[in-house]
């Protein structure tokens, strides 16, 4: 059942969230992307302007349908934002502007297309629709959320999941910037009637407060692993992976390692390895 797991994952991926936000399913399923890469179409019921947040690969098949989406329901896309810059979210975002005529947003400079940018505590209005920016830093350095007051929702890019957790992409991503955000989205969840979790790729969480507790909890868990790791005398990262992710598909050891990586400089960092 899906309310034994973290977050009370929605049983679909893609189609209707809230009344405001509408997934599209990028076809690029991998072990890291899950089910693929959630393509967001926002607007304000009743506006006929949306906002797309992630357009996702380069696959002009699926840019195309997000086009397509918009249009069938009376909406043309006035703005294109990004999460961060991963190539699964942000590699079709400069075609999906020439086919939009957008101006791209996003925290990176070397990601806008357009002169304005986004930052932390910025609140956008298009078309009726409100949405505020969250810095979330972490997973990597840009790393963006976008909350939706009026769905009581975030929509989180990787640093929440719709299933299993997320890598620490260092070196640009920092475990100590990880844990801050989490703590942020705590925050938002427990005090501000965020409810929702909008993710980047897997399902829809309809229990914001359980899936960021999750999170916290397996991070400190998984930093407590590392550091007995270490004492065992693992001395690379390499070693601590095949020790502490011994139960983990060997396909996500790589993005593992990053992780570890990261665990081990917040460690150093805090003398306690």
């Amino acid at each position: 059942m899906s309310g034994l797991l973290p977050g009370d994952p929605a049983d679909v991926v893609g189609g209707v969230a809230t009344p405001r936000a509408q997934c599209v399913l990028a076809p690029n399923p991998s072990p890291m992307t899950l089910d693929g890469t959630n393509t967001w179409l926002l607007s304000e019921p009743g506006s006929d302007l949306a906002v797309v947040i992630d357009p996702g690969p380069l696959d002009e098949t699926h840019l195309r349908r997000v086009v397509s989406t918009a249009e069938q329901q009376g909406k043309r896309i006035a703005l294109t934002l990004l999460t961060h810059g991963h190539a699964d979210h942000a590699e079709g975002a400069a075609r999906f502007a020439e086919l939009t005529g957008t101006a791209v947003r996003a925290l990176d400079p070397a990601l806008r297309l357009g002169e304005e940018g986004l930052y932390g505590g910025q609140r956008l209005e298009i078309g009726g629709l409100d949405l505020r920016v969250v810095a979330t830093p972490g997973h990597t350095s840009d790393s963006l959320t976008f909350h939706l007051p009026a769905d009581g929702a975030i929509l989180t890019g990787d640093t929440v999941l719709g299933r299993g957790t997320t890598m620490v992409a260092h070196p640009d991503g920092r475990l100590g910037d990880y844990l801050a955000s989490l703590r942020r989205l705590h925050a938002m969840a427990a005090e501000h009637g965020v409810r929702t979790v909008l993710p980047g790729h897997g399902p829809v969480l309809a229990d914001a407060l359980g899936a960021v507790d999750y999170y916290l909890a397996h991070r400190a868990g998984r930093l407590a692993q590392v550091e007995t790791a270490v004492e065992a005398g693992c001395r690379t990262a390499a070693e601590v992976v095949a020790r502490v992710y011994a139960d983990v598909d060997r396909a996500l050891w790589p993005a593992a390692e990053l992780s570890v990586r990261a665990q081990l400089k917040y460690l150093e960092e805090h003398g306690l390895i």
